[in-house]
């Protein structure tokens, strides 16, 4: 009799991909449906049960294990033992799980895996800059991409397409009880000519707990007051306005954090001085992704997220958000028309919206709401504060920028913020509805006291706080620094 192969396969699985692993096995397939959750329990059964010699022999995994060992128990060491436990796993979720976990003690944001002709880059955005942190055979790279993508529930199987994922990991465990620490991550896979490349944007939810104030921020205590008295307005459109990775979801995070508990206005201040956090407000977010869910520091917020696949976009979230009687909405971009007219019809029938758009600076912003097809007049009654920043790294108190061991030999540790406030006043509204260039606002803009966001970056030198090539690197060569410093 001949053998018949057994596949378990999800109620989703076409046909034809069970005739075609029939035909690649060379003996027919009969199916048995299992659920996802059983499904990805056995694919990570199979890494677990993985042996270094089914990779290729001239691939030093013996002694790749070892380093990464090595490595590992060094940061362990650090911290809690127990925060990563590896016994019972094959080598390669031990390194995926070894990746992870140096990659969050390092305080990286996000962790690239670049295969190239000889070899296979494992590189960590470090507060804001790519830093080489290991290097892999290139035999091991597939076993590695493929482990993601199983945790992602991505299609293992194809490598010839770009694919999109998440997922969550817990990682630690307290030996005084159950802490567990949850990360999010935002994972992309990109055929190369070496290989299959993958980005995983690390989304650690704990430091949604640490948003405790602007002074974390770095903010200056009077850009702070008049941003807060925006905040504290009852309508209008607030915008943060920088690069990808300048801070901006982080600032508006801590913005939210701020009215939701009662900081803001004489309600807020009343509330605040008697010990409640303030319940009168309806907040809600429409965001891509949700980066820090506040919810875990006990913030009364409602977050969604937008989806694509099922119509759900910024528009369309927005659209539904405003049939739930909100009295604050966060977009987390304004990126199209559509966006555009709802966010600002939105302030003038009394709510305050929170939002992000990509400009160089302040003034840019109103420009830009302009190329998405909003009238002049419709931005010069809605727009009511809009706040360029950037993120500076910081130099290391302990070594003063002289490269140590705890910073990893970059000079640098942290990073701070510089911030440019541009106030929507009457004479504002009247340059913009009379369609004055940018460079009119923000000479009217400085007249009116806004601080450029050089002028924030070379106070911070005087400070110590930072350096002139960072904030050379940082804002593009617009600053004259004093003094020079080798990257």
């Amino acid at each position: 009799m001949e053998a018949v192969e057994l596949l378990l396969v999800s109620s989703r699985t076409p046909a034809s991909v069970v005739l075609n692993i029939g035909v690649r096995l060379g003996r027919p397939a009969t199916t048995s449906i299992c659920d996802d959750e059983q499904i990805a329990r056995l694919i990570d059964f199979s890494y677990q049960t993985v042996t270094p010699e089914l990779f290729e022999r001239s691939a030093p995994v013996e002694v790749l294990e070892t380093n990464l060992e090595a490595a590992l128990a060094q940061t362990v060491a650090a911290s809690d033992r127990d925060l990563l436990i590896l016994e019972g796993k094959g080598p390669v979720i031990r390194l995926a799980d070894a990746m992870l976990f140096e990659a969050l003690s390092r305080h990286a944001s996000d962790i690239h895996i670049q295969p190239l002709a000889d070899r296979t880059l494992i590189r960590y955005r470090i507060d804001g800059v790519l830093t080489v942190a290991r290097e892999l055979p290139h035999s091991l790279t597939n076993a590695l991409v493929s482990r993601i993508k199983v945790m992602a529930r991505m299609d293992v199987a194809e490598r010839h397409a770009p694919q999109d994922g998440r997922a969550t990991v817990t990682l630690g465990r307290s030996r005084n009880g159950p802490e567990i620490r949850s990360v999010d991550l935002r994972i992309s896979t990109l055929p190369t000519n070496y290989g299959e490349r993958a980005v995983i944007r690390l989304l650690d939810n704990a430091r949604g707990s640490h948003l405790a104030g602007f002074e974390s921020l770095g903010m200056p205590r009077d850009v702070q007051t008049a941003l807060l008295d925006r905040a504290g307005r009852s309508h209008g459109i607030i915008l943060v306005t920088g690069p990808t990775g300048s801070g901006k979801t982080t600032t508006l995070y801590t913005l939210l954090r701020h009215i939701a508990t009662g900081g803001v206005g004489d309600k807020g201040r009343e509330a605040n001085q008697s010990g409640c956090k303030r319940g009168d407000l309806n907040i809600m977010t429409i965001e891509d992704p949700i980066e820090y869910e506040l919810s875990i520091a006990g913030i009364a917020i409602s977050q969604s997220q937008i989806n694509p696949k099922k119509g759900v976009t910024f528009a369309t979230g927005l659209r539904h958000i405003l049939r739930q009687d909100p009295d604050v909405v966060m977009v987390g971009e304004i990126r199209d028309a559509e966006t555009t007219r709802i966010a600002m019809q939105a302030s003038l029938t009394g709510h305050l919206v929170l939002s992000t758009l990509h400009t160089n600076d302040a003034a840019s912003a109103v420009a830009r709401l302009v190329d998405l097809g909003a009238e002049r007049y419709l931005v010069a009654a809605s727009l009511s504060a809009v706040m360029a920043q950037r993120l500076l790294r910081r130099i290391h108190s302990t070594c003063r920028g002289a490269r140590c061991e705890a910073c990893h030999e970059t000079g640098y540790s942290g990073r701070l913020g510089v911030f440019e406030l541009l106030m929507v006043d009457d004479a504002m509204r009247d340059l913009i509805s009379q369609g004055s260039h940018v460079a009119e606002i923000r000479a009217r803009a400085a007249e009116r006291g806004m601080r450029t966001l050089l002028e924030e970056g070379q106070r911070l030198i005087e400070q110590g706080l930072t350096d002139s090539f960072e904030v050379r690197r940082v804002l593009q060569g617009m600053a004259d620094p004093t003094e020079e410093r080798s990257p």
